[in-house]
């Protein structure tokens, strides 16, 4: 019977006698450190049944005299003739201890154990005199004819190992699954030693942040350190190698192999891993596998190996470790630099990278050959192999800040071969601009790159160039983009290369989607999806997502699922860890648009944490996160996530990215009348996508734009920028850019209004927003198609009420039971069709705003609507006073209140004076009990009767 924890208690607590039943003898076998002596303890210490607390105490011991009897201990045993005629539990511990004559005796006691009695006998089976027998030679004769048990103690498990490592450094300790397992995996589970090392954490670490190297770094604990170096000194001199080879292997390996490592030689050898096993030096955790019980043990011996003995030990494991298969290349680079073979050493990290990169395994290749290249005094001619191997890897896999430190230092070296060279300014140009957003830099070292290898490797420098075709990058017009591309496709068609051929193409899909050639389509057909040359289906991978993320951008999302699901699976099946995360930031970007906003705050925030070291490629995620957070009126947290929080330089983002970053802030000054500031934004941002000439970009930036320069004075230059959209769209399907160019005109039409002619240009705008409003819904862009019918709407009513004389101003007075704004007095209503249209419109808006989530724009709806309400002139019978709940508007000024929006922000919104917002949030705070502002969202009011 196998048993564990609290399960070996319940277990021996079952088995023990009623009054005048036949005795039991228990034995309970475990290795060192599993817990014998605490079981026994915790068995002592129960209480009797009539002592027992209620049903859910454990179960309770029988009321027999409890007899300690520690086998080896001073002062010998109990005098068991004192005990021999009352029934009693005995308690034996270590029984393996006991020297004959103690032996003898405890036989005595036990053969004669008295009706109603138990004993509880544990030991130590790999320290046994005679394996199997705990009381020895010759088996045990009983004269009461008692229950014979035996149990077996087990290990923790990894759920009891946490549960230990809470207990030891606290919930928040750094009790990782990365910890917990390691902990788990070095300590066997064995119990003293997971309390021993987590002792040593908690010592070595005040702040442990629960990495698997910390684990590692902790050390042996100097009980199990003693006890394994006792069993192995205790072996011949003759013997202790085979030992030796255990640690240096450093986990169960099959008899031959053990020996081989060893040096003992096939009678030597068997004879030394018999003496091994005998003295509990080592063991078998597996059948026909040996090694040490406890993993970590291995760490304690190899550090006592003689350093000449220990490099012998490392060049056979590593010959040995060559002959497996498949070879496990990593670890026999490791021994082999650990024996003092430097070329066999830079070889097998060579083999063990290619391995790597063959199995789309990018992040262990980068980690193991950063940590070589990191090595001094590498031969430039390893140097010359192995780092074109990590740039490769780099570049197809994650960000690495160490890899572009080291191949920027690589290449400086003079000594390299000039192919070698461009290969690497190619990789590292790759890394500035895809994996570190370090655009000019890595613009610059490409252009490099491509003149270095133009004339040695064509295929290469078809990449650089190809490179050079991907407009992303701010500072470089359009017309640049497409000259590489005519040298990227020569230099591609001269290499003869197809991943070459296919990469430029992945490129050239890029480019024509990006500014919605026409031809576009037909170059996304092009692309070897069902290529068998894993190059070519990563670089095809590579051209639908990329096709996919240009095709969220121009508005044509029903064709994003296909692409992406395709474009995911394919850099899946060939490893291009790159490639898929930055389509997960295009689906977040079709979530946005589409109106999926459920659960798409937490998505975000879960890929930034994901992508932490890769800040580029979290721009996506970044984007939508400040989009809703401005939309939610959450403003205080809107500027810091579309300024990537600070871990990337906003004016690298790519310009698609940066241009909708941008409008999303102009549109935030604007609500916050900062109107210089928004006019100043524009200016900037429309520059970026000017100069970058790809009109499509400029979708999402233009009407905020338009609306700051005209509210800012600068109307010439707003009038300007809406020219410039329309000419450079020219004719092309790019179908959010072109609602987005009907939107801008109807904001300039509604801002820059002349006054004598206001009405009927209002109505223009009108109709303007109610087209750019049936484009967004036929994409479909809910919240857009949203925006804009909220503007036709808005311009409707301003029509209308230009008609009926200008709107009331708001009054201050307030009238018992009504707050200001219902004491004012708007104009009246008329019962022109257009605008009842238009209020039937407005509260839709405001609706569709609720169910996006979008709180501040909701807010705004309603208040708008309401300006177009009849007044109300005291409360009609029957009305609630709203004495002691909130009121609506006391609610709706308390929820943007708490999304942290100030008062006059509060006000702007909400067509209101500052003082009156003042008003309602005493109010609500007073009617919640509400200590803050931002604790009102936690403070409901009383529940109506």
């Amino acid at each position: 019977m196998i048993t564990t924890g609290g399960s070996a208690l319940r277990s021996l607590v079952r088995a023990l006698p009623g009054p005048d039943a036949d005795p039991v003898l228990m034995f309970v076998e475990g290795a060192a450190g599993e817990g014998k002596s605490h079981l026994l303890q915790e068995l002592a210490d129960l209480q009797g049944p009539a002592d027992r607390r209620g049903p859910a105490d454990p179960p309770g011991v029988p009321d027999l005299a409890r007899l300690w009897w520690r086998c080896g201990a001073e002062g010998g045993p109990p005098d068991e003739d004192e005990h021999r005629r009352e029934p009693a539990l005995w308690l034996v511990d270590d029984v393996h201890r006991a020297d004959e004559d103690e032996l003898r005796r405890l036989r005595r006691v036990l053969e004669g154990l008295e009706r109603g009695s138990a004993a509880v006998v544990t030991y130590r089976p790999e320290e046994l005199p005679v394996p199997g027998l705990p009381l020895g030679s010759p088996p045990m004769t009983y004269a009461n004819r008692p229950a014979v048990l035996r149990s077996r103690l087990a290990p923790w498990d990894e759920e009891r190992v946490r549960r230990a490592a809470v207990e030891a450094l606290g919930a928040s300790g750094g009790c990782t699954d990365e910890a917990v397992t390691r902990i788990h995996e070095r300590t066997g589970g064995v119990p003293r030693v997971v309390v021993d090392l987590l002792a040593m954490v908690r010592g070595q670490w005040p702040v442990f942040t629960g990495t698997a190297a910390e684990v590692d770094a902790a050390g042996v604990p100097p009980r199990l350190a003693e006890l394994v170096l006792s069993r192995t000194h205790a072996l011949s001199p003759e013997h202790r190698p085979v030992v030796w080879a255990a640690a240096v292997l450093d986990g169960p390996v099959g008899r031959e192999e053990l020996i081989a490592v060893s040096g003992l030689g096939a009678a030597t050898g068997n004879s030394a891993l018999l003496r091994a096993l005998e003295s509990a030096a080592l063991a078998e955790p597996a059948e026909g596998r040996y090694g040490f019980a406890v993993p970590l043990a291995a760490s304690a011996v190899r550090a006592t190996v003689p350093g000449p003995v220990r490099q012998d030990l490392h060049r056979r494991t590593a010959n040995v470790l060559s002959r497996r298969h498949p070879v496990a290349w990593a670890a026999v680079a490791g021994h082999h630099r650990a024996a003092g073979d430097g070329p066999r050493w830079l070889r097998a990290v060579e083999k063990a990278a290619e391995a790597a990169e063959a199995s789309g395994r990018h992040q262990q290749a980068i980690t193991l050959l950063e940590r070589t290249l990191a090595t001094p005094d590498i031969p430039p001619q390893a140097r010359a192999r192995l780092a074109p191997l990590l740039a490769r890897n780099a570049v197809t896999g994650l960000r690495s800040d160490q890899t572009v430190e080291v191949l920027a230092q690589i290449v400086q070296d003079a000594a390299l071969p000039p192919a070698v060279r461009g290969e690497l300014r190619l990789d590292l140009g790759l890394m500035l601009c895809n994996q570190m957003g370090r655009f000019p830099e890595g613009w610059r070292v490409l252009e490099i790159a491509a003149a270095e290898l133009r004339d040695v490797r064509s295929a290469l420098a078809a990449r650089a160039m190809a490179a050079l075709v991907l407009p992303y990058h701010p500072g470089v017009s359009l017309d640049v983009h497409q000259a590489w591309l005519i040298k990227a496709v020569a230099a591609a068609d001269d290499s003869g290369d197809e991943a070459m051929r296919t990469a430029v193409l992945a490129n050239h899909v890029g480019l024509a989607m990006s500014w919605a050639d026409p031809e576009a389509w037909e170059l996304v057909a092009k692309l070897p999806v069902e290529s068998t040359d894993p190059a070519c289906a990563r670089q095809a991978a590579r051209g639908l997502c990329n096709a996919a993320d240009s095709a969220v951008w121009l508005g044509f999302y029903g064709r994003v699922d296909d692409l992406l699901t395709r474009g995911r699976e394919l850099s899946a099946r060939t490893g291009a860890p790159y490639t898929e995360h930055s389509a997960l930031g295009t689906l977040l970007l079709q979530a946005w648009w589409t109106g999926q906003w459920l659960g798409l705050a937490e998505r975000c925030e879960e890929f930034i944490t994901a992508t932490a070291d890769m800040p580029l490629i979290a721009s996506d995620a970044y984007l939508v996160r400040g989009l809703l957070a401005v939309a939610q009126g959450d403003w205080g947290e809107a500027k810091s996530w579309l300024f990537q929080r600070g871990t990337f330089g906003t004016e690298n983002l790519p310009v698609p990215l940066g241009a909708a970053a941008a409008g999303a802030l102009i549109r935030l000054a604007l609500a916050r009348q900062e109107v210089s500031v928004a006019a100043e934004q524009a200016r900037s941002a429309w520059k970026v996508v000017a100069d970058k000439g790809v009109w499509p970009w400029a979708a999402e930036l233009a009407p905020w734009g338009v609306e700051a320069l005209v509210r800012a004075g600068d109307s010439g230059t707003a009038h300007t920028m809406v020219r410039n959209f329309a000419q450079g769209l020219g004719s092309c399907d790019a179908p959010a850019a072109r609602a987005a160019l009907v939107w801008s005109r109807a904001v300039l039409t509604e801002t820059d209004a002349p006054a004598r002619e206001r009405r009927e240009v209002l109505l223009e705008a009108a109709k303007l927003y109610g087209e750019a409003a049936a484009a967004y819904a036929e994409l479909p862009r809910p919240y857009s198609q949203a925006l804009t019918t909220e503007g036709a709407a808005r311009c409707v009513l301003a029509a209308d009420t230009e008609g009926a004389g200008g709107p009331a101003p708001e009054t201050e007075t307030e009238t018992e039971g009504e707050s200001a704004e219902a004491a004012a007095s708007p104009p009246p209503v008329s019962d022109d069709p257009a605008t009842l249209a238009a209020l039937t419109d407005l509260e839709s808006c405001a609706q569709r705003f609720t169910d996006l989530g979008a709180v501040w724009d909701a807010a705004r709806a309603r208040a708008l609507l309401r300006t177009r309400q009849p007044a109300r002139k005291g409360r009609p019978p029957g009305r609630p006073s709203h004495a002691d709940q909130l009121s609506p508007r006391e609610e709706e000024v308390a929820q943007l209140a708490v999304s942290g929006l100030t008062n006059r922000e509060i006000a702007a919104t909400l067509h209101l004076s500052p003082r009156t917002v003042e008003q309602h949030i005493a109010g609500a705070m007073r009617k919640t009990g509400a200590l803050s502002r931002r604790d009102l969202a936690h403070r409901p009011g009383p529940t109506p009767p």
